[in-house]
């Protein structure tokens, strides 16, 4: 009992870092536009976000390639809800007739 909730906790930590790099990403990639210096802050927001989740890695790793593996499980689900809840509405459309959008659909 107490294996599989060590377990479930790394796999949440594992979310939680994904959360943080891939929301970072996504809230530098919004903010790019508009920023007085882009390069910058593209460059800073890949060296905290990749520098923190190596830390995190590093502290749930604790020498056992196994608990690297759950989190990183973790790490990847959070990427794909990342990616499903944050895809802009027209690209939902198109994933959800199989990936054509409106170019193959069948005539009527």
């Amino acid at each position: 009992m107490a294996v599989a909730l060590s377990w479930l906790i790394i796999f949440a930590v594992g979310l939680g870092l994904g959360l943080f790099y891939f929301g970072g990403l996504w809230l530098t990639v919004r903010r790019l536009p508009v920023a007085r210096r882009p390069g910058l802050l593209a460059a800073g927001s890949f060296v905290v976000r990749t520098g923190g989740c190596l830390w995190g890695f590093y502290l749930v790793m604790a020498g056992q390639w196994e608990c690297i593996l759950a989190c990183l499980a973790g790490f990847v689900t959070a990427r794909l809800i990342l990616v499903r809840q944050l895809r802009p509405a027209c690209h939902t459309a198109a994933i959800g007739s199989g990936g054509r959008g409106d170019r193959d659909a069948p005539e009527s």
